[in-house]
């Protein structure tokens, strides 16, 4: 019988094996809701000991025997992970105590491991896509940022070694120098590294930094793009970042840092829907350099907070009261700003929303 035939809710079980060849055993086991034990390493089977002349055989192979029965008396399942010892004492203490014993291969250990940067959506774990969560359930360590489901990983990555690696505005308590380091460290050491990123590796996620330092250091490196917040942050607040014949492009820009004239000038002049991450706290200089270069204060402007979280919240004006509006509401990042005409198909009532805009600010509890 295949271990995944049995189903392991509530169980207890005994995982006998290196620990590094087991791991993925011991990780498919607790999420499955199983409680695991690891047996000792100076538990010796009658395999290991085949081959020795040593007197006293029938007595130590008894020893044996009563250890493995002394493990085993309160577990559901045992699971023998390799085959480099039969483990004859350990299957008769099974067939004695009717506990099922079941065999699984080793997990692959080399002498280098790899490093996969996973995109980890907009925080709604039901966003990630199957190939992230599998890269998660194979790690052995996981770097993870700040707006990633951080309070499912337990559950997303178990057995894995998880390290808190996330920047918060202002302040970073891992560099990002000190991020790559841990990567390759990791990587070179055998381990399965994931570094788990908010949104997409590539969109404002340093992800393309990280990627040449793993290529530099010679670890194996991929990539499994994500669920940006750039377009899903808006959707979840009814806001499509085209519409025809309303906006034929959309534009994601970074308001970490403040833009120029130029960049300002070109984001006028590119008359499409504006998509700002990172943005409140350069929004009184972005409001003020778009209105100076030509976008009428009459454009309607939204922003979206902490999205698709259960505090979501969604503040629709336009953008000469935005600035105004932000500080009156006290908007707070995470957020996602977006500048358009597309604002008004927000929660997904075009007629409703021309009316808001056009009387008054208005904040959207989002769901």
């Amino acid at each position: 019988m295949e271990v995944s035939d049995i189903e392991l809710l509530g169980r207890t079980v005994l995982v006998v094996g290196h620990t590094g060849e087991a791991r993925h055993t011991i990780a498919r086991c607790r999420a499955a809701g199983a409680r695991v034990r690891l047996a000792p390493r100076s538990t010796e089977s009658s395999g290991e000991r085949s081959g020795r002349n040593v007197s006293g055989a029938q007595a130590r192979d008894q020893e044996a025997h009563n250890r493995w029965a002394t493990l085993i008396a309160d577990v559901d399942l045992v699971i023998v992970v390799g085959a480099d010892a039969d483990h004859g004492m350990l299957g008769a203490a099974c067939s004695e105590a009717r506990v099922l014993l079941c065999r699984e291969p080793a997990s692959p250990v080399s002498l280098i491991g790899q490093v996969t940067l996973v995109g980890g959506g907009p925080g709604d774990p039901g966003l990630m896509t199957t190939a992230s969560i599998a890269a998660l359930r194979a790690a052995d360590v996981v770097l993870y940022d700040r707006l990633v489901p951080s309070e499912r990983l337990a559950e997303l990555a178990p057995g894995a070694e998880l390290i808190d690696v996330g920047k918060t505005p202002g302040h970073h308590a891992v560099p990002q120098s000190g991020i790559h380091s841990l990567l390759v460290e990791h990587a070179l050491h055998g381990r399965s590294v994931v570094r788990l990123k908010g949104g997409d590796p590539f969109v404002f996620g340093r992800g393309g930094e990280e990627v040449a330092a793993c290529r530099e250091a010679g670890v194996p490196v991929r990539v499994l793009s994500g669920v940006t917040s750039a377009i899903a942050v808006p959707a979840a607040a009814g806001i499509p970042v085209t519409h025809r014949d309303v906006s034929r492009m959309f534009t994601v820009v970074s308001g970490h840092v403040p833009l120029d004239d130029v960049e300002l000038s070109h984001l006028v002049g590119l008359a499409s829907t504006i998509v700002v991450l990172m943005g409140v706290g350069t929004l009184p200089h972005l409001a003020a350099g778009l209105r100076r270069h030509g976008l009428s204060d009459a454009v309607p402007v939204a922003i979206v907070e902490r999205g698709f979280s259960s505090s979501q919240r969604t503040t629709i004006t336009t953008l000469g009261e935005i600035v105004g509006i932000a500080s009156r509401v006290r908007v707070r990042s995470p957020a996602v700003l977006v500048i358009g005409e597309v604002v008004r198909w927000a929660a997904s009532a075009d007629v409703a929303a021309v009316e808001l805009i056009d009387s008054a600010a208005v904040l959207l509890a989002e769901e």
